[in-house]
């Protein structure tokens, strides 16, 4: 482990305790009692607040996208970057105007307003399974493993206690403000990375003589159905609670719009500079375990100071991401599934957010693309299909809805258990289910309605 001086520590420091300010400042400019305030920042977040929080919130899992460019080169560009880029602006341009017709406060909310009370109550669990933030613990914990030493779990325990503490007395309103810094320290830290290696080290053909020929083509050793399947993962977005969180609390649908649209840019930039030092960790230093590699690597380095920058930078990435995922998983709990408005019953769920978290993170054991691919399959195969056929087409019945989804679920987790399942991903089964269910339902209710016009 490289060494973290005085200064390094200093600056990590300062740079923590201006985040830390900010959620004191947002904490104060919060409406006490109003539910919509705590939830949404009271629908009033603007162009700059909403990229900045939208940015932060959507990298948290920083070590997943370094630990897949570290083993496979630039095919993690692909998967983890062009996939999600085409998604947000299918999001931006199609999806913004329909949602901003709902006032709703959450995902299940708008679901339920289309299809039914069931729905609504199906998809909060989704939420739940879906942004229960492991990957984001996962990411602490080897985070803070790296430049402590300390265990894992002890660490991980007590940063997510900060979390819980900060997250649960201040609302929507303090993670915005807090990640306003995440944003800005984030970016600095990786592009010092990017540009520290270049200086050092030369550009692109050093990497072409000190990497794996498969290391800098798109598909790498993988196959195309399996790049695919992470672009079928990339349009969960469509149903991911955290974006619909963010357009709900905009100011108007422009702001929306344009504020998807600024932030897709600066996750092209962002991403370049993630590969990029993880793809120079792998020529530097091949033999380091993937998923510390890219710190490990960015450590020996920066120089004092700009590693205590770096060190903040991971953090702020991690703690944006975790903090919001908490927020949402809690909602889901106190407000979608048990019907609670009361600031004391989201406390509880967001307490018990954590536990569940904490808990699955242990189950798997650090891997993190293995839980992004679990969890992205599950939340695609059991909601996207259901809800952009609401969006376009809305002749689902609140029973079809469920039976939809479930049955999708179910085809998806058979399949997977399946000796079969090495030839094609459990995803590809779960999307035919949903497709041909809503298929059949949809000609069911077209007979019904033409027989019912017959009668009148």
């Amino acid at each position: 482990m490289p060494k973290i001086d005085g200064w390094d520590w200093l600056v990590f420091g300062l740079l923590l305790l201006g985040t830390c300010l900010l959620v004191v400042y947002g904490n104060r400019r919060q409406r006490r009692g109003d539910f919509l305030d705590y939830m949404l920042m009271g629908r009033q977040l603007t162009t700059p607040m909403f990229v900045a929080t939208l940015a932060a919130t959507w990298y948290g899992g920083i070590f997943g996208v370094t630990k897949i460019a570290f083993e496979k080169g630039i095919y993690s560009f692909l998967t983890q970057g062009v996939f999600w880029y085409c998604t947000y602006l299918i999001f931006a341009f199609l999806l913004v105007p329909k949602i901003r017709n709902f006032k709703a406060v959450t995902l299940p909310q708008l679901v339920g307003q289309m299809f039914g009370k069931r729905s609504a109550q199906l998809s909060a669990l989704f939420n739940i399974v879906n942004v229960l933030p492991i990957v984001y613990t996962i990411s602490l914990g080897i985070f803070l493993q790296t430049i402590s030493g300390i265990d894992t779990i002890t660490s991980t325990v007590i940063a997510l206690a900060l979390v819980v503490g900060y997250t649960a007395f201040s609302g929507f309103r303090a993670i915005v403000y807090s990640d306003i810094a995440q944003f800005i320290i984030m970016y600095l830290a990786v592009a010092s990375v990017f540009f520290f290696s270049l200086t050092s080290h030369g550009g692109y053909y050093f990497l072409v003589e000190n990497l794996p020929t498969e290391h800098l083509t798109l598909l790498g050793d993988q196959g195309l159905l399996t790049a695919l399947v992470w672009g079928i993962i990339a349009l969960s977005t469509l149903v991911d609670p955290n974006f619909y969180q963010r357009v709900f609390a905009a100011r108007s649908a422009k702001v929306a719009r344009w504020g998807i649209v600024f932030t897709t840019c600066i996750w092209i930039t962002f991403d370049i500079f993630v590969v990029a030092g993880a793809l120079y960790a792998r020529a530097i230093l091949p033999d380091t375990t993937s998923n510390s590699a890219y710190l490990v690597y960015a450590l020996e380095l920066l120089p004092t100071g700009v590693k205590g920058m770096l060190l903040a930078g991971i953090c702020a990435t991690i703690l944006s991401t975790l903090d919001s995922y908490l927020f949402i998983a809690a909602n889901s709990l106190a407000f979608d599934l048990g019907g609670y408005r009361q600031r004391r019953s989201h406390i509880i769920s967001l307490i018990a957010s954590a536990v569940i978290t904490l808990l699955l993170a242990q189950l798997f054991a650090g891997n993190i693309p293995q839980v992004w691919k679990l969890l992205g399959t599950y939340s695609a195969v059991g909601l996207l299909l259901p809800v952009l056929f609401g969006y376009f087409g809305n002749s689902l019945t609140d029973r079809q809805f469920v039976t939809i989804s479930i049955s999708s679920i179910l085809a998806t987790t058979i399949w997977k258990l399946s000796p079969v399942s090495n030839y094609l991903d459990g995803l590809y089964i779960g999307l035919t289910v949903s497709g041909l269910g809503i298929g059949i339902a949809h000609l069911i209710n077209i007979t019904n309605r033409d027989h019912r016009k017959r009668f009148v």
